[in-house]
């Protein structure tokens, strides 16, 4: 029986785990794989610009980040790095979350990207549960699960023999950008 146990501060939670999960974790990375590479694509291959969303987004609904946002959006060398990163950054994480690469790294940034849009989008008059909310906990759920072992190159990259030892065990911070 696969089981989950993790110890945080003194306490232990843990779980069975029914064997189909990993199918529900390959469902969830290549969900959020395709949602991404899908959105980058989009914006690179059409008309992307930051500038407005960036200043006009956050100035509604009592956005705790609306000063943020609108000095982002009034800074021409951000406004230009956001039109950069913003779809080709969608792009690579899509397409790591996709193959299975570097997944613990793709879902961080993809994470961190939802967590700004989820205050880009400030919206809480149903409360501070949104879709952008949700999905940053898929993405830190893909993560924590180690996602890119199933059915992903993480596991060969990971297992890469260099001078009789695997990667990991070579480089052991791999460990937190792999699986």
């Amino acid at each position: 029986m696969n089981q989950l146990e993790s110890r945080v501060g003194g306490l232990t939670v843990g779980g069975k785990v029914h064997s189909l999960s990993a199918w529900f974790v390959l469902a969830l990375r290549l969900m959020m794989g395709y949602a991404f590479a899908y959105s980058g694509f989009t914006k690179i291959t059409g008309e992307f610009a930051a500038g407005g969303y960036l200043s006009n987004v956050a100035a509604t609904n009592g956005n705790p980040l609306a000063g943020l946002f609108a000095w982002m959006g009034s800074t021409p060398w951000f406004v230009e790095f956001a039109n950069v990163a913003v779809p080709w950054g969608e792009l690579f994480i899509g397409l790591g979350l996709l193959v299975g690469a570097f997944v613990r790294l793709a879902a961080f940034f993809g994470a961190l990207m939802m967590l700004m849009f989820y205050f880009g989008n400030w919206e809480v008059a149903h409360g501070v549960i949104n879709g952008d909310f949700a999905y940053m906990l898929v993405f830190l759920a893909v993560a924590a699960f180690a996602a890119g072992r199933i059915l992903g190159l993480d596991q060969y990259i990971e297992n890469y023999d260099v001078g009789g030892e695997t990667l990991v065990e070579r480089y052991p911070a791999l460990e937190y950008i792999l699986g």
